[in-house]
């Protein structure tokens, strides 16, 4: 924690005194590590998160009305599921879904907020504590795998696919995928001592992604680095910096087709592969298969201007939704299903303008928008409206939003007053 005390303040528009800026930029560091252990409940992010909302706020948080349009928006969202759940209150599993939704609310403005100050320190603190999270998960996840650990197996992995901290092999790959994107980052930008440290970690994560055997971090993984690398060379200020990424990114995808080989070459790995690599999955195919659901969910949302209430899907069909925008309208009806997609699809829109600006905390934007946009792509096949990481990345680009108006703002007014003073 060191780094916490001594990173420098420049491009930061708080005026805390040190100690408390190192204490306030610790806390974001244990909320990114504390997002990889969530197989208990309460986890230890909701403790870590709830804790860092109270420091935060007796030591120095700023509500601004640039986060008002995010606010009114999650606010209607939940009411709109709230509305959904009177039915079923008398059930427990209910009100808890109710309330973590809530909950995942307030998340959101938290880290828009504590992310429009100090921005460039609190990112990078973020980007330590979600690498360092993901190395524990990914590390469980992989000695449970291959038994490396007495009794490991059955608890760090779950139909025979790596879960590590995690409930679900889908979440902990998921998880996975911004702080490999991070590690990545390094790899081809970065000094040799530093990019060969995260060389390392990446390898570490991008293994355990590949033994969760989720179809959708494998793609995601693929799809959010080559979109990330792409916005690195576009966005890059030389011609040599453009040059070293192409050529790093070159080599890491060939290190990384070579270990995915040497994998395969064991049994129970190639098996797994072959089967989870198939498009035609039985519980993806037929008329209440995971598409067929789809259809058929949407019919019912028009019909049902308060849907059936959170957890009521797999009532009338053989599983859930999974998919975020669909179980939206189920749960909370119109209201909610109107206002889930408006918020993420108008969160993407939005971040594409702050691309190109070149902010000191642009490379780490980069990371987290990708990785954003992979979990939106996700919410069309599976149920990520519950993912503590999704709502903190969220939270993140909203405030990274405010700080890069701000930055724009004040930028500006520098060189517009040696102008006027000539």
């Amino acid at each position: 924690m060191a780094y916490a005390a001594a990173a420098g303040t420049s491009h930061s528009l708080t005026s805390a005194p040190t100690g408390v800026l190192a204490l306030q930029r610790a806390l974001v560091w244990l909320a990114g590590a504390s997002g990889a252990i969530v197989f208990i409940e309460p986890s230890p992010y909701e403790l870590v998160t709830l804790t860092a909302c109270v420091l935060f706020f007796g030591t120095g948080l700023r509500m601004r009305l640039v986060f008002m349009p995010l606010l009114f928006t999650l606010i209607v969202l939940n009411v709109g599921y709230s509305i959904g759940a009177v039915p079923f209150l008398d059930k427990p599993e209910v009100v808890n879904w109710v309330l973590t939704s809530w909950y995942m609310a307030v998340t959101v403005i938290f880290f828009a907020m504590v992310m429009s100050e100090d921005t460039e320190a609190r990112l990078d603190m973020l980007r330590r504590g979600l690498i360092v999270g993901a190395m524990i998960a990914s590390l469980a996840g992989i000695a449970g795998y291959f038994r490396l650990v007495p009794g490991g197996y059955d608890l760090l992995t779950l139909y025979d696919r790596a879960r590590g901290t995690f409930k679900d092999p889908n979440v902990l790959g998921a998880f996975l995928i911004l702080p490999a994107l991070f590690t990545l980052q390094s790899v081809v930008s970065d000094r040799f001592d530093k990019a060969f440290r995260n060389a390392i970690a990446f390898g570490i994560i991008s293994l355990a992604i590949l033994l969760s055997f989720s179809r959708a971090a494998w793609g995601g993984l693929v799809i959010t680095a080559a979109f990330m690398l792409a916005l690195m060379v576009f966005t890059s200020r030389s011609q040599a910096q453009r040059s070293r990424i192409i050529v790093m990114t070159l080599i890491a995808a060939i290190l990384a087709v070579a270990l995915i080989a040497v994998l395969l070459s064991i049994g129970s790995v190639a098996d797994m592969f072959k089967q989870r690599a198939s498009f035609d999955q039985s519980y993806d195919e037929g008329r209440f298969g995971r598409f067929g659901r789809h259809i058929l969910g949407a019919q019912m949302a028009l019909e049902l201007p308060f849907g059936i209430g959170p957890l009521q899907f797999h009532t009338y069909f053989p599983e859930d939704t999974h998919n975020s925008f669909l179980n939206a309208f189920m749960s909370g009806g119109w209201i909610s299903g109107i206002c889930y997609p408006a918020l993420v699809f108008v969160s993407a829109i939005i971040g594409f303008r702050y691309v190109y600006l070149q902010v000191p905390w642009q490379r780490g934007y980069l990371a987290v928008f990708s990785a954003f946009l992979g979990v939106v792509g996700e919410s069309f096949i599976i149920d990520t409206d519950h993912w503590r990481h999704f709502w903190m990345m969220l939270g993140t680009m909203w405030g990274m939003y405010a700080a890069a108006e701000r930055y724009r703002a004040t930028s500006a007014r520098i060189i517009d007053e040696p102008s006027a003073a000539s």
